[in-house]
């Protein structure tokens, strides 16, 4: 699994194999204990994606709680019943101290929409965020005119100091001019529903899950270019987790009712040049390395049917192909980084709960 060495293309594939069938036998098996579990923050609004700053404390983008807005009339709508969204201006992203728990409103009042009532009026804002040095980025999902908000657009937006923000990047109009090759038409946001963003090399890149696609990002000029089409090869299969591990690794929720088993991990080169690395995953929302070149795969819901409280888990992979489960029973988790204390930190409770009910746990991992 790991890619911080050279290998050559048979090597790379037994790794695969050996974890494709490691996965495929936890498979069935009960939750583990939860007592390596700690929640270290409540209050959350819909919690996704979450990074460590220069300072120590967690950045964490909280959907928030959509609104009542519509753009019916005035654009396409995405079609029922996903759609038409509502939305209004309720996403935030908040700083925690990991030491005491405390929230801080980093910045407040970003794009937030939600799916129609049919769907159960689930919520996307602000998706994920990452630093390029002291500068926070953050990374919009909830906008755009299809998503009920008119004259907005996903995107990538610098935060400034008190609480302002500039667009860098207009993702929702990249998309709409660089259409992919096998968009799901019983399934398409024409602003797209961006989920994941990481940097490497003074670069912003992000994975968007309902086109799919990868995108590299100049935070200097706000240029736009597609490092690979995953559905080119891949077809609709909702690439989610985005992580750097020498070369870049995606993993995919997949379609709904959940297919136990049926997600993967994606390795794909500078070049967009895709290689499946391992099968059998569930519901993949999270990727993260560590110092040891374990890879740690966030399972969303890891049962079968629909996404449930309690179905949620993180699988460890070690180099060697070896897979076990290192946590189990979370609540819909969505979003998961690496602490610099070499711990896992978890956006739990993200999608579907009330507003206030998310969270934000630690994961002892064992080193």
């Amino acid at each position: 699994m790991s890619l911080s060495r050279p290998h050559q293309s048979c090597a790379t594939l037994v790794v695969g194999l050996v974890a494709f069938f490691c996965f495929n036998a936890l498979l069935g098996q009960p939750p583990v204990p939860l007592s390596n579990v700690t929640v270290i923050t409540t209050g959350l609004l819909n919690p996704r994606g979450l990074k460590f700053g220069p300072g120590g404390d967690l950045y964490v983008a909280e959907g928030g709680t959509g609104g009542p807005l519509s753009s019916i009339g005035s654009c396409a709508q995405v079609v029922a019943p996903v759609g038409p969204y509502t939305g209004g201006f309720t996403s935030r992203i908040s700083r925690i101290n990991v030491g005491t728990g405390s929230r801080t409103t980093v910045i407040d009042g970003l794009p937030s929409s939600q799916t129609s009532p049919a769907l159960g009026g689930l919520v996307s804002g602000v998706a994920d965020v990452a630093f390029l040095g002291n500068t926070l980025y953050a990374l919009l999902a909830g906008a755009g005119c299809s998503h009920g908000l008119a004259g907005t657009t996903n995107g990538i937006i610098r935060v400034n100091p008190a609480g302002t923000w500039t667009l860098i990047a207009d993702l929702s109009a990249f998309q709409k001019t660089h259409p992919v090759a096998n968009p799901e038409p019983g399934d398409f946001e024409p602003d797209g529903t961006w989920y994941s963003m990481i940097v490497a090399r003074e670069k912003l890149y992000a994975v968007e899950p309902n086109h799919g696609e990868l995108v590299e990002v100049s935070p200097t000029t706000g240029d736009v270019r597609r490092v690979v089409d995953i559905s080119a090869s891949q077809g609709h299969i909702v690439p989610t987790a985005l992580a750097l591990h020498g070369n870049f690794y995606v993993g995919n929720l997949n379609t709904f009712p959940i297919e136990v088993g049926s997600s993967k991990i994606l390795k794909i080169n500078p070049a967009g040049q895709v290689h499946i690395d391992a099968t059998g995953a569930t519901t993949v929302l999270g990727l993260v390395f560590d110092s040891r070149d374990r890879m740690y795969v966030l399972e969303s819901s890891a049962a079968p049917g629909f996404p449930a409280p309690g179905n949620g888990r993180i699988v460890r992979v070690d180099p060697n192909g070896s897979v076990e489960i290192v946590a189990s029973g979370l609540s819909i988790p969505t979003g998961m980084t690496m602490g610099p204390d070499g711990n896992l930190y978890v956006s739990n409770i993200g999608f579907g709960a009330p507003p206030g009910a998310g969270q934000v746990v630690r994961v002892s991992v064992a080193q």
